[in-house]
């Protein structure tokens, strides 16, 4: 079979691809020709997550073994094939390609092709220009208004003083009684 993905961004608007692949290919195939169809180098944690119809996520496919040490299945990418996880059109998918800035791109089985198969995938429309792979934080935050904005107004006095005046404290204000008289957080409130 042939599994047709189309991929969005939230981030730019005309962004699209449509990926043809076999149902039989492996994620990591499949994370490869996303990466190829929008020209970014393979150097992020990136990872798939199978989604319910709401888009929360349910099962993680990472591209490295994790060490996890939860009960639940761990995915790999290499090792787990697509049909295996994904068999229905409309099934929803996020590919997860900046792990530090959770930045995704909206996966759906958009068709399946019976009766087909397919050597190695292929980008089959590709519309608009890919966001950038990873943010620049500081860039960012010195683009933000309020980093530059009354900058003028704040000094090294702003936060307060460094100073502590122990006539500024009212010990009978905390007083709470003897800890051994707390059986429970409830006593406290």
């Amino acid at each position: 079979m042939i599994y047709k993905f189309r991929l969005l961004s939230d981030e730019v608007e005309d962004f699209r691809r449509d990926i043809e692949i076999d149902s039989d290919a492996t994620f990591i195939e499949l994370h490869n020709a996303i990466l190829q169809s929008v020209n970014y180098p393979d150097d992020q944690m990136t990872s798939f997550f199978i989604c319910n119809d709401r888009w929360i996520k349910e099962i993680e496919i990472t591209r490295e073994d994790m060490g996890s040490m939860s009960e639940e299945d761990n995915y790999i990418m290499a090792d787990t094939v697509i049909g295996d996880l994904v068999e229905e059109e409309k099934q929803k998918l996020l590919y997860v390609f900046d792990p530090l800035g959770d930045r995704v791109f909206y996966m759906e089985l958009s068709k399946i092709e019976f009766g087909k198969d397919i050597d190695a995938p292929v980008c089959v429309k590709s519309t608009g220009e890919a966001p950038a792979q990873v943010l620049n934080f500081e860039e960012l935050i010195n683009k933000t208004p309020a980093a530059t904005a009354g900058t003028e107004d704040y000094n090294e006095d702003f936060y307060g003083s460094d100073g502590y005046n122990e006539d500024d404290l009212d010990p009978d204000g905390y007083d709470i009684g003897s800890l051994s008289e707390i059986s429970s957080i409830d006593d406290i409130y």
